[in-house]
């Protein structure tokens, strides 16, 4: 059957995070606050929130999710200290990837539908992708879809949305477990993005150095 869609994962995929605060340095910042909150606490917390809450909610920027996070930990805040940690959260500089536009742009001169399959709040990445976001059909992160990338419902809402059967969409990301195997499972194509070359071994899945080949693979193989 004809491909009419290309689902991409985002992070380590279409753009990389650099220069993010450890969870190390931002917990000696709220010790140095007066507020005793571990490096796993404070990572259990964001990531409980990130897909948990997140889902269920939807925050709509940074202060509401730090404020939900802090909630979860039981821990009220002042100003100040809130608004430095906020700062440390934005030390977080996200870049596309170099190949990115380029490969959209191809993906859509052959008329495939696109999407982008995060659980990833939105307010998190929408600057970084302001450049390329025209290349796409449906934004599907953890709030649209009501779940964690780890539910198939999050694919079954995008295949909705794009109003396609999943043996006709293509997902590319770097995650085994939740860009390949999980969607294969609902019937999908999928390719593993391989950046740093440790996943080539992995015979029974169809694997991709960087999306430029990926994309390659895609028009020579599924379409």
């Amino acid at each position: 059957m004809k491909i009419k869609a290309v689902l991409f994962d985002l992070y380590g995929t279409l753009m990389y995070v650099e220069d993010e605060a450890s969870d190390e340095e931002a917990s000696d910042f709220l010790f140095s606050r007066g507020y005793e909150i571990s490096p796993q606490q404070l990572k259990a917390a964001w990531h409980f929130v990130a897909m948990v809450d997140y889902p269920k909610y939807g925050y709509a920027d940074l202060d509401s999710f730090l404020m939900q996070m802090f909630w979860r930990l039981g821990v009220e805040v002042d100003k100040e200290t809130f608004r430095g940690f906020k700062e440390l959260c934005k030390k977080r500089r996200q870049k596309l990837y170099p190949e990115v536009e380029e490969v959209l742009s191809k993906v859509k001169d052959y008329g495939l539908k696109t999407a982008i399959v995060t659980t990833i709040a939105h307010f998190f990445f929408k600057e970084t992708l302001r450049p390329i976001e025209k290349y796409f059909d449906f934004i599907c992160t953890g709030y649209e879809a009501g779940c964690d990338k780890s539910n198939p419902k999050i694919y079954i809402k995008v295949l909705d949305v794009l109003n396609i059967k999943p043996e006709e969409a293509v997902v590319i990301g770097d995650n085994l477990q939740y860009d390949v195997l999980l969607p294969k499972k609902l019937g999908m194509h999928a390719i593993l993005l391989d950046r740093k070359g440790g996943k080539r071994k992995q015979a029974s899945n169809v694997v991709a150095k960087d999306l430029r080949e990926a994309i390659e693979m895609l028009l020579n193989r599924f379409k």
